[in-house]
């Protein structure tokens, strides 16, 4: 059985070089502290924040009193998972807004998403990591995560999922998409990668990372899961 399923990497690989950081977070640092030569080992030092390249973020990250890092389950972190392709619109208007009728025409093609599921918007913007137009960038309106929720869609341990730096249209500085994703169990991915090797249904996502005490959520290994069939 798992030597059928198929595993697809989500995540950016994280590049000094090549490294977009959300305005205000720390910058990415990589710095080797120890070398083969010197010492027989080679080591390096990482600073980051918590929500630095492909990340998950936890409750608590927008919602007071919801659980963080280390208070999820792993079934929080496992999640079936759509990908809905919205490329064609954010490419003609990075402050896209992704609607319910959109939803629902992908509805329409692949049928009703799982009841608490990860909702991913596949915008194109992991193909602008690293540049300065990564930063103005698409999400969902507020009324589509509202109904998302109402309908079960996202549940109370669902989600959402963007290759861009937030669920929220970068113009939002309320944040108010992520307030509405953050509350009960439900998560939210980040700076996704690959998702054009993601099927449009079908998948489950799986979210590694630290689990740091008290964190808002993780820099993170994020694979999507295929099984067999």
């Amino acid at each position: 059985m798992l030597e059928k399923l198929r595993l697809i990497s989500l995540s950016h690989v994280n590049d000094p070089a090549r490294m977009s950081v959300f305005p205000g977070d720390p910058p990415f640092e990589l710095e080797t502290v120890a070398t083969l030569e010197r010492d027989g080992f080679y080591l390096r030092a990482v600073r980051a924040g918590e929500h630095t390249g492909t990340h998950w973020g936890a409750p608590g990250h927008f919602a007071a009193g919801e659980r963080l890092a280390d208070e999820l389950d792993p079934a929080d972190l496992f999640r079936p998972a759509v990908r809905i392709d919205v490329r064609a619109a954010c490419a003609a208007d990075p402050g896209h807004a992704v609607s319910i009728a959109e939803i629902e025409r992908w509805e329409e093609q692949h049928g009703r998403i799982p009841d608490e599921a990860v909702v991913i918007i596949w915008t194109g913007w992991e193909n602008r990591f690293g540049t300065a137009d990564f930063d103005r960038h698409p999400g969902f309106a507020p009324e589509t995560v509202r109904w998302l929720i109402a309908t079960g869609r996202l549940g109370q341990r669902g989600g959402t999922g963007t290759d861009a730096f937030s669920p929220d249209v970068s113009t939002d500085t309320e944040f108010t998409v992520s307030k509405l994703v953050y509350r009960r169990r439900r998560i939210s991915l980040e700076i996704l990668a690959n998702l054009g090797e993601l099927p449009a249904t079908g998948a489950f996502v799986l979210c590694g990372g630290q689990i740091n005490r008290a964190g808002s959520g993780s820099t993170a290994l994020i694979y999507g899961v295929l099984p067999p069939g």
